[in-house]
């Protein structure tokens, strides 16, 4: 268990926008269990969402002897209930995204649900793995208007899935291998709404170790603006 990952590294910046940083991660190298979660809003529901979220699935995936798309199905809907009745007490917002990236006996398991996402470089073609569960995705799929329109642009903060929403909104759950030369990134919307496509695959393309590359990203972020708390998880696979 634990698999071939020989690099891996993680980094958060608060941008220049916000007070505080509502980004939470979690990452243990071996085996594998990288977090990503992006709170909604800047109040302390945003704040408790994160935390309790990447709390409750971290700890139902140690706990699980062979975990697997229900472990992770569970520790979603036990979080999102917790987080709704935390939003319930402080009568605001609470709410996040949570992405994660899960070694198994079996191989290796994405989990998404909101809008972080995770990327894949393999022989220089750089893939998005996970969909954003938003309005703007749909929106973008079915025609309904331009993806870089006013409309698009709203769309993009109306999710139609996250923890705290209520009703235990599933995640998505992917089985995916991991190559020689492959390059994975988990990362916050402050990372792909600030760094294009062409820049992320360059940044994951260089001949450099995960920090490094974490590194470079966060700067990048804060050369465009640093609108937003910005997240990263780099995996180098040997």
């Amino acid at each position: 268990m634990g698999g071939p990952v020989i690099d891996v590294a993680v980094g958060s910046d608060i941008g220049k926008r916000y007070s505080a940083n509502f980004d939470v991660t979690y990452l243990r190298a071996q085996p594998l269990l990288a977090v990503v979660a992006d709170g909604m809003g800047d109040g302390p529901g945003s704040a408790a969402a994160g935390r309790t979220a990447v709390e409750m699935f971290v700890d139902h995936v140690a706990r699980a002897e062979d975990p697997g798309p229900d472990t992770y199905r569970a520790a979603v809907a036990a979080a999102d209930a917790q987080v709704n009745r935390i939003g319930q007490e402080l009568r605001s917002l609470a709410g996040c995204t949570l992405t994660a990236m899960v070694a198994t006996p079996h191989g290796y398991s994405i989990v998404q649900i909101g809008d972080s996402r995770v990327y894949r470089l393999r022989d220089g073609l750089l893939e998005l793995l996970t969909t954003d569960h938003t309005m703007a995705w749909l929106g973008a799929v079915h025609g309904w208007y331009p993806f870089d329109s006013q409309q698009a642009a709203a769309a993009r903060y109306h999710l139609t899935r996250y923890v705290g929403r209520g009703g235990a909104p599933e995640p998505d759950v992917l089985s995916v291998t991991l190559r020689p030369g492959d390059r994975y990134l988990l990362c916050s919307d402050g990372v792909s709404e600030q760094v294009g496509y062409d820049d992320l695959r360059i940044f994951l393309g260089r001949n450099a170790a995960a920090q490094a590359i974490v590194t470079d990203l966060l700067k990048a972020c804060d050369r465009a603006g640093g609108n937003d708390n910005a997240s990263v998880i780099v995996l180098r696979v040997d």
